[in-house]
């Protein structure tokens, strides 16, 4: 519970004991006023010479002695429960202390995670406007590299999806995938090459057979590797292949990809050298991200080229659906691309004019 219900909990309580402890007092003070009218009736009944005056005040002794003892009885059970009340009220103190310490941690850990993501927005806002500037110059000395005039064909998306331990919900994600280009403008226009469980014979069979022009990995990775499949039906530990060899595949055909999208954690530190010698464009994730957030991402994404957008303007629509839906990974998917091409004005999916 929160800091704030245990509070009122404990207000409650400290009420509730000081109204015990003030019965349990009014009951005392009753108990010792009816003991010393029981004791002066005993002391009238002795100095009396009268019979009948004897016998009456002997009556209302015992009369106010047995008041006296409900008194005491009503006394030392409302004593019992203001023990009870201050039993509890230690107890709901000792909550309210934790819950506070438990709700500072967390304001203090929400406010470290604001900051780290305050940090990498501005380090991806100092990275594309170094880009810009970079590819400015380079404009200045050389002709603008032009890519090849999109053939009439479908947009074919290589889907590799690799959890060998079971943790990450690949399936759900090429679902997701399917269903948005599914129900996008030009739906008929793209391809999909669905591979779950992905081997790297998977990837060397896509890219030389498919022919993709986009290469879709979700899965586990970091700056330097990513993790495949092997060929086994039970729970594994994967098999690691490193950013260099797996870039290589990719080069590894006569028509590569004209992007690389990695849905998994820190992919980002792949991306300058697959748009440096192998892609036009590459998209990674600047940290860890999760589940959810990447299959949102991936599902707006394909949606969005599917629709007829650009590369930049899909990515966008990637982030703000994750924006949208109250999600903290808005600012982890990067976009990179090559020397001399504009992800703003390459579109994937082009209706037939």
């Amino acid at each position: 519970m929160s800091a704030s219900t245990y509070r009122g909990q404990l207000e409650r309580n400290r009420k509730q004991r000081i109204d015990a402890e003030k019965k349990a007092g009014e009951y005392r003070g009753k108990e010792s006023k009816k003991r010393a009218e029981s004791a002066a009736a005993r002391a009238a009944a002795s100095k009396s010479k009268s019979s009948s005056t004897i016998q009456s005040k002997l009556r209302e002794a015992e009369r106010k002695e047995s008041e006296a003892a409900a008194a005491g009885k009503e006394a030392s059970r409302w004593q019992a429960r203001a023990a009870g009340y201050a039993k509890e009220e230690m107890a709901l103190a000792d909550k309210l202390a934790r819950a506070e310490a438990s709700e500072s941690n967390a304001a203090e850990r929400r406010r470290k995670l604001d900051q780290q993501r305050a940090d990498r927005q501005a380090a991806a806002q100092r990275a594309v406007l170094e880009r810009r500037l970079s590819a400015t110059e380079s404009a200045v000395s050389q002709v603008i590299r032009e890519l090849p005039a999109p053939k009439p064909e479908k947009l074919r998306v290589l889907m590799l999806g690799a959890s060998s331990e079971g943790d990450l919900r690949v399936g759900r994600e090429q679902k997701r995938i399917r269903a948005a280009v599914e129900s996008a403008l030009h739906r008929d226009l793209v391809e999909l090459d669905v591979r779950p469980a992905a081997t790297t014979a998977d990837l060397l069979d896509g890219i030389t057979k498919f022919r993709p022009h986009v290469v879709h990995f979700s899965g586990h990775s970091n700056e330097d590797l990513i993790v495949f499949e092997d060929e086994t039906d039970t729970p594994h530990e994967g098999v690691i292949v490193s950013a260099r060899a797996f870039a290589a595949a990719i080069n590894a055909t006569d028509d590569p990809p004209l992007l690389v999208l990695l849905n998994s954690c820190r992919s980002a530190g792949q991306l300058d050298a697959l748009v440096a010698d192998i892609v036009p464009f590459a998209i990674g994730m600047a940290d860890e991200i999760e589940d959810g957030d990447a299959i949102s991402y991936a599902a707006q994404f394909y949606a969005a080229v599917a629709n007829g957008q650009s590369i930049n303007s899909a990515h966008l629509s990637g982030q703000a659906a994750l924006q949208l839906a109250g999600l903290d990974g808005a600012d982890l998917p990067t976009l990179a691309w090559a020397e001399g091409v504009d992800p703003s004005a390459t579109l994937l999916v082009r209706a037939a004019e």
